[in-house]
């Protein structure tokens, strides 16, 4: 195995360490990729989880509001009971019809017992006074179907399935920076990753891989998401020939905390929060007369944004989100990190004065094509979670359904994955370790260069855009505009370098391949959004106002074909609910 010239210096045996056998790899630490993980060890085969963070720092860790499960805990106001179909149709009409509904059926019929199995896990739900799984009203919902713990949920949740996939001494590659895909014969039989405290290249040989590294949130200046959520695994698969699907389709939420965007979670909102203008109005009465302030996403973060637009939110651009009718005793059993996070970063304290909040990027709608079982169209690929589209949220998701999204399609997808392997010929070394050298080229590279410039400031320029220009109101000349932006930052980023040459723990690396897989995501989206010219869940054009079932139920495609993006659609899935008016 002879590497390619600017390797010559690596020995044979050097290189041989650096590659790892293991049936199914998993890349992603979060709820998706340990429930997979635990899944897979079930099994009994041989299966490694790769993650760029410890997994208890992935972003599940910081979902607040819950989990949605038609339990029937708490009858609807009418004293009838919840069901999956209920569950269902709430989820299909707040996708805006764009939810693909065989996806959505599944996942609905899999929740209470997922729920359950979280619970015999080890996860510690809230309780109601008789005992049982405590829920709350959440937007766009019939019934309170959201099961929590306390505003601590994917805290909770994350912890306890870390603690059972620890149990079954599954290997974690802790801080690996994923950095390719590898194909051999039209299939994924593997990866190459950055070990990053060493800089070292390694390569994982498998049957399959698993794609479950959440969103690309921080795509977008003002985001509740963590830094580390840049969309890495959307643009592997882009990389490798995988289609994304939907990826116009962003959600912002509309209560995230005024000048950091922290999330307040919708579960204020779900024990009776109220949403207060500076003229005193409570102004979601006008925008949705049934639900009020419990209006599906999209709606509320319309809302406030037109009432900011339109002169009456305060100065400096925001609402407030009052608790304070709600009491001390409420507020520090239902909302205790709600609290923290509002005293520690607002100086406010929401038991006594309102918070104020502002909508922020929140959530990945779109994401890898993929079928009902994961399935992508590189075989020995799959997805699940936030990263991919299976598309049980369409144009827009309900609160509470991304974390029970990530916990049945972990385990549904793994267990596809371990039917498939036993018809999945024996991957080849050789084309792992043509692309390790690849990479260590292509790094060598990048050190390489002579033109040294702020890589960050790139960034910057790239988020402020996107959140300006493809933001809650779109219009299709400021969004071409944007583009042009992008595609000038594509370019002068192209030619950029860092200081730090050093390969070893060099975050700033790390950094210079995050920003430019997010320069190629935020093209995606913007050239999505031009396409679609109707107004659809998340997706508002102000110049398209208007939903165009005729010309756009469908879902957008978008492909890398020979260094060029290219945009196709496929038909949604209608089952048991027909498209018609989207009211609240």
């Amino acid at each position: 195995m002879k590497s390619l010239k600017h390797n010559e210096e690596i020995s044979v045996a050097s290189t041989v360490e650096s590659i790892h056998y293991h049936d199914v790899i998993i890349i992603g630490g979060g709820l998706t990729g340990l429930r997979a993980a635990f899944q897979v060890s079930n099994s009994g085969l041989s299966g490694a989880l790769i993650s760029k963070v410890h997994p208890l720092r992935s972003h599940s860790v910081a979902a607040q509001g819950g989990m949605n499960a038609s339990l029937g805990n708490v009858p609807g106001d009418d004293g009838a009971s919840d069901d999956w179909k209920m569950h269902a149709y709430d989820t299909v009409k707040g996708s805006d019809y764009l939810a693909d509904q065989d996806a959505v059926e599944k996942m609905c019929r899999e929740a209470t017992a997922t729920v359950y199995e979280l619970e015999h896990m080890g996860t510690v739900w809230s309780r109601l006074e008789n005992g049982k799984i405590a829920q709350r009203p959440f937007g766009g919902a019939g019934f309170p179907r959201t099961c929590y713990a306390a505003d601590r949920t994917g805290h909770n949740a994350l912890h306890t399935l870390y603690e059972q996939v620890l149990n079954k001494n599954f290997p974690i590659y802790e801080e690996f920076f994923v950095t390719s895909l590898v194909k051999d014969k039209g299939r994924c039989i593997g990866c190459t990753a950055m070990e990053i405290m060493t800089g070292k290249i390694h390569g994982f040989i498998s049957k399959a891989v698993l794609m479950a590294t959440g969103g690309f949130g921080r795509v977008f200046n003002r985001s509740t998401n963590a830094l580390i959520n840049t969309g890495d695994g959307l643009s592997l698969a882009l990389n490798a020939g995988v289609p994304l699907k939907d990826m116009e389709f962003v959600q912002f939420h509309p209560t995230t905390l005024y000048g950091t965007n922290i999330l307040m979670s919708e579960g204020a909102r779900g024990e009776g929060g109220i949403l207060i203008n500076s003229q005193g109005e409570r102004f979601m009465e006008k925008y949705a007369p049934n639900s009020v302030d419990l209006a599906p996403r999209d709606v509320v973060a319309r809302s406030i944004e037109q009432e900011i637009r339109e002169g009456r939110a305060f100065d400096g651009g925001y609402v407030h989100l009052d608790l304070t009718h709600l009491g001390s005793d409420r507020i520090m059993e239902r909302l205790p990190g709600i609290r923290q996070i509002a005293m520690d970063f607002a100086g406010v304290d929401p038991i006594e004065e309102p918070i104020p909040i502002q909508p922020g990027q929140h959530y990945s709608m779109g994401g890898i094509d993929a079928d009902i079982n994961g399935v992508t169209k590189l075989p020995g690929l799959y997805a699940a979670g936030e990263c991919a589209c299976i598309s049980v949220h369409g144009a827009n998701r309900l609160g509470g359904n991304s974390l029970l999204e990530t916990v049945v399609f972990g385990r549904l997808v793994a267990d596809k994955i371990i039917d498939d392997i036993n018809q999945t010929p024996e991957p080849d070394t050789q084309a792992v370790q043509l692309a390790i050298n690849q990479v260590e080229s292509k790094i060598g590279e990048i050190i390489g260069r002579k033109k040294d410039a702020n890589i960050f400031n790139v960034k910057d320029e790239m988020t402020e855009t996107m959140f300006k220009k493809f933001g809650i109101f779109r219009e299709g000349q400021t969004m071409e505009k944007g583009l042009k932006e992008i595609l000038k930052m594509e370019n002068k980023f192209s030619n950029l370098t860092i200081n730090n040459k050093h390969l070893a723990v060099n975050q700033t690396l790390v950094q210079f391949l995050e920003i430019e897989g997010m320069l190629k995501i935020a093209e995606v989206v913007a050239r999505c959004a031009i396409k679609r010219e109707e107004s659809r869940g998340s997706h508002t054009r102000t110049d398209h106002p208007d939903r165009d079932d005729e010309n756009y139920l469908k879902h957008t495609l978008i492909e890398l074909e020979d260094k060029n993006l290219n945009i196709s659609y496929k038909p949604v899935t209608i089952g048991m609910f027909e498209p018609k008016e989207r009211v609240y």
